[in-house]
Protein backbone atom coordinates (compact mmCIF):
# COMPACT_ATOMS: atom_id res chain seq x y z
CA UNK A 1 0.00 0.00 0.00
CA UNK A 2 1.30 3.48 -0.88
CA UNK A 3 0.87 6.21 1.73
CA UNK A 4 -0.15 9.39 -0.12
CA UNK A 5 1.84 12.63 0.04
CA UNK A 6 -0.04 14.88 -2.39
CA UNK A 7 -3.33 13.04 -2.96
CA UNK A 8 -5.72 15.02 -5.16
CA UNK A 9 -8.51 14.82 -7.71
CA UNK A 10 -6.91 13.77 -11.01
CA UNK A 11 -8.45 15.41 -14.09
CA UNK A 12 -6.51 13.05 -16.38
CA UNK A 13 -8.30 9.98 -15.02
CA UNK A 14 -11.69 11.65 -14.62
CA UNK A 15 -12.30 11.60 -18.39
CA UNK A 16 -13.38 7.94 -18.15
CA UNK A 17 -13.87 7.37 -14.42
CA UNK A 18 -17.46 8.32 -13.59
CA UNK A 19 -16.86 7.50 -9.90
CA UNK A 20 -14.66 10.58 -9.46
CA UNK A 21 -16.04 13.83 -8.06
CA UNK A 22 -13.84 16.84 -7.30
CA UNK A 23 -14.26 17.73 -3.63
CA UNK A 24 -14.63 21.32 -2.43
CA UNK A 25 -12.49 20.45 0.62
CA UNK A 26 -9.22 22.32 0.98
CA UNK A 27 -7.70 19.60 3.15
CA UNK A 28 -8.10 16.61 0.82
CA UNK A 29 -4.53 15.37 1.35
CA UNK A 30 -4.80 15.57 5.14
CA UNK A 31 -8.12 13.70 5.18
CA UNK A 32 -6.80 11.11 2.70
CA UNK A 33 -3.72 10.33 4.79
CA UNK A 34 -5.85 10.04 7.95
CA UNK A 35 -8.18 7.61 6.13
CA UNK A 36 -5.18 5.68 4.80
CA UNK A 37 -3.56 5.33 8.23
CA UNK A 38 -6.83 4.23 9.86
CA UNK A 39 -7.37 1.66 7.09
CA UNK A 40 -3.86 0.22 7.51
CA UNK A 41 -4.42 0.08 11.27
CA UNK A 42 -7.66 -1.87 10.73
CA UNK A 43 -5.83 -4.43 8.61
CA UNK A 44 -2.89 -4.74 10.99
CA UNK A 45 -5.12 -5.08 14.04
CA UNK A 46 -6.60 -8.16 12.36
CA UNK A 47 -3.14 -9.67 11.88
CA UNK A 48 -2.78 -8.77 8.19
CA UNK A 49 0.81 -8.03 7.13
CA UNK A 50 0.84 -4.66 5.33
CA UNK A 51 3.89 -3.32 3.51
CA UNK A 52 3.48 0.46 3.50
CA UNK A 53 5.68 2.53 1.20
CA UNK A 54 5.69 6.30 1.69
CA UNK A 55 5.08 8.18 -1.57
CA UNK A 56 7.35 11.02 -2.63
CA UNK A 57 6.19 14.57 -3.32
CA UNK A 58 8.04 14.63 -6.65
CA UNK A 59 7.16 13.63 -9.24
CA UNK A 60 3.58 14.49 -8.27
CA UNK A 61 1.43 11.35 -8.41
CA UNK A 62 -2.10 12.23 -7.19
CA UNK A 63 -3.36 8.62 -7.56
CA UNK A 64 -0.40 6.79 -6.03
CA UNK A 65 -2.69 5.46 -3.28
CA UNK A 66 -4.02 2.98 -5.92
CA UNK A 67 -0.93 0.83 -6.69
CA UNK A 68 -2.84 -2.22 -7.90
CA UNK A 69 -3.15 -0.66 -11.35
CA UNK A 70 0.54 -0.53 -12.25
CA UNK A 71 1.96 -3.65 -10.58
CA UNK A 72 0.86 -7.16 -9.64
CA UNK A 73 2.61 -9.91 -7.67
CA UNK A 74 2.39 -13.63 -8.36
CA UNK A 75 3.47 -16.96 -6.90
CA UNK A 76 6.91 -18.11 -7.96
CA UNK A 77 8.38 -14.63 -7.62
CA UNK A 78 6.85 -13.04 -10.72
CA UNK A 79 5.85 -9.39 -10.98
CA UNK A 80 4.06 -7.65 -13.85
CA UNK A 81 4.24 -3.95 -14.74
CA UNK A 82 1.33 -2.43 -16.65
CA UNK A 83 0.69 0.39 -19.15
CA UNK A 84 -1.40 3.22 -17.71
CA UNK A 85 -3.98 5.40 -19.48
CA UNK A 86 -3.24 8.67 -17.63
CA UNK A 87 0.20 10.12 -18.34
CA UNK A 88 0.66 11.30 -14.74
CA UNK A 89 -0.16 7.83 -13.42
CA UNK A 90 2.81 6.37 -15.31
CA UNK A 91 5.01 8.28 -12.89
CA UNK A 92 3.78 6.02 -10.05
CA UNK A 93 6.25 3.35 -11.18
CA UNK A 94 8.89 4.79 -8.88
CA UNK A 95 12.16 2.97 -8.30
CA UNK A 96 11.83 3.55 -4.56
CA UNK A 97 8.65 1.46 -4.47
CA UNK A 98 10.28 -1.37 -6.43
CA UNK A 99 13.33 -1.21 -4.15
CA UNK A 100 11.13 -1.49 -1.03
CA UNK A 101 9.39 -4.56 -2.46
CA UNK A 102 12.69 -6.12 -3.54
CA UNK A 103 14.11 -5.61 -0.06
CA UNK A 104 11.33 -7.61 1.61
CA UNK A 105 10.27 -10.17 -1.01
CA UNK A 106 11.85 -12.60 -3.48
CA UNK A 107 11.47 -11.41 -7.09
CA UNK A 108 12.59 -13.91 -9.75
CA UNK A 109 11.27 -12.33 -12.93
CA UNK A 110 9.55 -9.20 -14.18
CA UNK A 111 7.23 -8.95 -17.17
CA UNK A 112 6.98 -5.36 -18.40
CA UNK A 113 4.04 -4.39 -20.62
CA UNK A 114 4.60 -0.63 -20.25
CA UNK A 115 5.98 -0.15 -23.79
CA UNK A 116 2.35 -0.48 -24.99
CA UNK A 117 1.76 3.08 -23.70
CA UNK A 118 3.44 4.52 -26.78
CA UNK A 119 0.72 2.84 -28.89
CA UNK A 120 -2.04 4.05 -26.54
CA UNK A 121 -2.77 0.49 -25.50
CA UNK A 122 -3.53 -0.08 -21.82
CA UNK A 123 -4.09 -2.82 -19.26
CA UNK A 124 -4.29 -1.43 -15.74
CA UNK A 125 -3.34 -4.41 -13.62
CA UNK A 126 -5.82 -5.86 -11.17
CA UNK A 127 -8.10 -2.91 -11.84
CA UNK A 128 -8.54 -4.02 -15.44
CA UNK A 129 -8.49 -7.70 -14.52
CA UNK A 130 -10.13 -9.46 -11.61
CA UNK A 131 -8.07 -12.58 -11.12
CA UNK A 132 -9.28 -15.93 -9.87
CA UNK A 133 -5.79 -16.99 -8.85
CA UNK A 134 -6.72 -20.55 -7.88
CA UNK A 135 -8.61 -21.33 -11.08
CA UNK A 136 -6.36 -19.13 -13.28
CA UNK A 137 -9.21 -17.08 -14.75
CA UNK A 138 -8.83 -13.39 -15.63
CA UNK A 139 -12.20 -11.63 -15.75
CA UNK A 140 -12.06 -8.32 -17.64
CA UNK A 141 -14.55 -5.79 -18.94
CA UNK A 142 -13.08 -4.20 -22.06
CA UNK A 143 -12.78 -0.40 -21.81
CA UNK A 144 -10.43 2.43 -22.87
CA UNK A 145 -8.16 1.22 -20.06
CA UNK A 146 -8.40 -2.52 -20.80
CA UNK A 147 -7.21 -3.75 -24.19
CA UNK A 148 -8.41 -7.19 -25.19
CA UNK A 149 -5.24 -8.16 -27.09
CA UNK A 150 -3.00 -7.14 -24.18
CA UNK A 151 -5.30 -9.03 -21.80
CA UNK A 152 -4.71 -12.15 -23.89
CA UNK A 153 -0.94 -11.49 -23.82
CA UNK A 154 -1.04 -11.34 -20.04
CA UNK A 155 -3.00 -14.58 -19.90
CA UNK A 156 -0.54 -16.34 -22.22
CA UNK A 157 2.42 -15.21 -20.07
CA UNK A 158 0.79 -15.84 -16.67
CA UNK A 159 -1.07 -19.05 -17.56
CA UNK A 160 -4.59 -17.63 -17.20
CA UNK A 161 -7.74 -17.99 -19.29
CA UNK A 162 -9.46 -14.72 -20.22
CA UNK A 163 -13.19 -14.18 -19.70
CA UNK A 164 -13.78 -10.80 -21.34
CA UNK A 165 -17.02 -8.89 -21.69
CA UNK A 166 -18.52 -5.41 -21.93
CA UNK A 167 -19.89 -3.75 -18.79
CA UNK A 168 -21.71 -0.42 -18.70
CA UNK A 169 -23.04 1.80 -15.95
CA UNK A 170 -26.66 3.00 -15.73
CA UNK A 171 -25.91 5.75 -18.28
CA UNK A 172 -24.60 3.25 -20.81
CA UNK A 173 -20.98 4.34 -20.37
CA UNK A 174 -18.22 1.72 -20.25
CA UNK A 175 -17.18 0.84 -16.70
CA UNK A 176 -13.55 1.93 -16.47
CA UNK A 177 -12.23 -0.96 -14.32
CA UNK A 178 -13.53 -4.50 -13.82
CA UNK A 179 -12.73 -4.37 -10.11
CA UNK A 180 -15.48 -1.83 -9.42
CA UNK A 181 -18.16 -4.22 -10.67
CA UNK A 182 -16.88 -7.59 -9.40
CA UNK A 183 -14.74 -9.26 -6.75
CA UNK A 184 -13.57 -12.89 -6.82
CA UNK A 185 -12.76 -14.80 -3.61
CA UNK A 186 -11.92 -18.44 -3.02
CA UNK A 187 -15.57 -19.49 -2.62
CA UNK A 188 -17.81 -16.70 -3.90
CA UNK A 189 -18.03 -13.84 -6.39
CA UNK A 190 -19.62 -10.45 -5.72
CA UNK A 191 -20.75 -9.04 -9.07
CA UNK A 192 -23.03 -6.43 -10.61
CA UNK A 193 -24.60 -8.62 -13.28
CA UNK A 194 -26.90 -5.75 -14.34
CA UNK A 195 -23.90 -4.00 -15.85
CA UNK A 196 -23.36 -6.78 -18.42
CA UNK A 197 -26.08 -5.95 -20.93
CA UNK A 198 -25.19 -8.50 -23.63
CA UNK A 199 -27.10 -11.63 -22.63
CA UNK A 200 -24.60 -14.02 -24.21
CA UNK A 201 -21.68 -12.35 -22.45
CA UNK A 202 -23.59 -12.38 -19.17
CA UNK A 203 -24.32 -16.08 -19.63
CA UNK A 204 -20.62 -16.76 -20.34
CA UNK A 205 -19.55 -14.94 -17.16
CA UNK A 206 -22.14 -16.74 -15.01
CA UNK A 207 -21.09 -20.09 -16.50
CA UNK A 208 -17.40 -19.39 -15.83
CA UNK A 209 -18.15 -18.50 -12.21
CA UNK A 210 -20.39 -21.52 -11.68
CA UNK A 211 -17.90 -23.86 -13.34
CA UNK A 212 -15.23 -22.56 -10.96
CA UNK A 213 -17.39 -23.77 -8.07
CA UNK A 214 -18.13 -20.36 -6.59
CA UNK A 215 -21.39 -18.85 -5.35
CA UNK A 216 -22.64 -15.65 -6.97
CA UNK A 217 -23.64 -12.75 -4.71
CA UNK A 218 -25.30 -10.22 -7.01
CA UNK A 219 -25.16 -6.49 -6.27
CA UNK A 220 -27.20 -3.67 -7.81
CA UNK A 221 -26.04 -0.58 -9.73
CA UNK A 222 -26.71 1.46 -6.59
CA UNK A 223 -24.47 -0.79 -4.53
CA UNK A 224 -21.79 -0.82 -7.25
CA UNK A 225 -21.82 2.99 -7.25
CA UNK A 226 -21.01 2.82 -3.54
CA UNK A 227 -18.05 0.55 -4.30
CA UNK A 228 -19.64 -2.72 -3.17
CA UNK A 229 -17.87 -4.47 -6.05
CA UNK A 230 -14.48 -3.11 -4.99
CA UNK A 231 -13.52 -5.68 -2.38
CA UNK A 232 -10.53 -7.95 -1.80
CA UNK A 233 -10.16 -11.17 0.14
CA UNK A 234 -6.99 -11.21 2.25
CA UNK A 235 -5.38 -13.66 4.65
CA UNK A 236 -3.67 -12.83 7.94
CA UNK A 237 -0.52 -14.39 9.38
CA UNK A 238 -2.58 -17.12 11.06
CA UNK A 239 -4.26 -18.06 7.76
CA UNK A 240 -7.62 -16.50 8.66
CA UNK A 241 -9.44 -14.93 5.72
CA UNK A 242 -11.24 -11.59 5.57
CA UNK A 243 -13.18 -9.69 2.93
CA UNK A 244 -11.94 -6.09 2.90
CA UNK A 245 -14.08 -3.17 1.74
CA UNK A 246 -14.84 0.45 2.52
CA UNK A 247 -17.44 1.43 5.11
CA UNK A 248 -19.51 2.99 2.32
CA UNK A 249 -19.54 -0.36 0.51
CA UNK A 250 -20.37 -2.25 3.70
CA UNK A 251 -23.27 0.08 4.53
CA UNK A 252 -24.74 -0.43 1.05
CA UNK A 253 -25.04 -4.20 1.54
CA UNK A 254 -28.30 -5.77 2.66
CA UNK A 255 -28.36 -7.75 5.94
CA UNK A 256 -28.83 -10.90 3.83
CA UNK A 257 -25.71 -10.14 1.76
CA UNK A 258 -23.65 -9.45 4.89
CA UNK A 259 -24.86 -12.71 6.44
CA UNK A 260 -24.01 -14.61 3.26
CA UNK A 261 -20.48 -13.15 3.09
CA UNK A 262 -19.92 -13.85 6.77
CA UNK A 263 -20.72 -17.52 6.28
CA UNK A 264 -17.44 -17.59 4.34
CA UNK A 265 -15.25 -15.07 6.14
CA UNK A 266 -15.26 -12.03 8.42
CA UNK A 267 -15.54 -8.52 7.00
CA UNK A 268 -13.07 -5.69 7.57
CA UNK A 269 -14.27 -2.22 6.54
CA UNK A 270 -12.88 1.27 7.00
CA UNK A 271 -14.12 4.74 6.08
CA UNK A 272 -12.21 6.13 3.07
CA UNK A 273 -14.81 8.56 1.70
CA UNK A 274 -12.34 11.31 0.73
CA UNK A 275 -10.22 8.85 -1.23
CA UNK A 276 -13.28 7.30 -2.87
CA UNK A 277 -14.81 10.64 -3.87
CA UNK A 278 -11.75 12.36 -5.28
CA UNK A 279 -9.92 9.27 -6.51
CA UNK A 280 -12.81 7.26 -7.91
CA UNK A 281 -11.40 4.08 -6.38
CA UNK A 282 -11.94 2.24 -3.12
CA UNK A 283 -10.47 -0.32 -0.73
CA UNK A 284 -9.50 -2.95 -3.27
CA UNK A 285 -7.70 -0.39 -5.47
CA UNK A 286 -5.55 0.61 -2.50
CA UNK A 287 -4.17 -2.90 -1.98
CA UNK A 288 -1.70 -4.62 -4.28
CA UNK A 289 -1.89 -8.14 -2.87
CA UNK A 290 1.44 -9.94 -2.54
CA UNK A 291 1.98 -13.61 -3.45
CA UNK A 292 5.78 -13.40 -3.34
CA UNK A 293 7.87 -15.28 -0.78
CA UNK A 294 9.44 -13.28 2.03
CA UNK A 295 13.22 -12.99 1.95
Amino acid sequence: MIRPVKFAYNAQTAVNNSFQVASADNDVQQKAVEEFDAFVQQLQSNGVDVTVVQDTAEPHTPDSVFPNNWISFHEGGSIFLYPMFAVNRRLERKQGVLDAINKKFVINNTTDFTAAEKDNVFLEGTGSMVLDRAKKIAYACISPRTDKKLLEEFCAKAGYTAVSFTANDENGDAIYHTNVMMCVTDQFVVICLESITDEQEKSNVIKAIENSGKEIIAISFTQMNRFAGNMLQVKNAAGKQFLVMSSQAFESLTPEQVKKIETYNNIIHSSIKTIETNGGGSARCMMAEVFLDLK
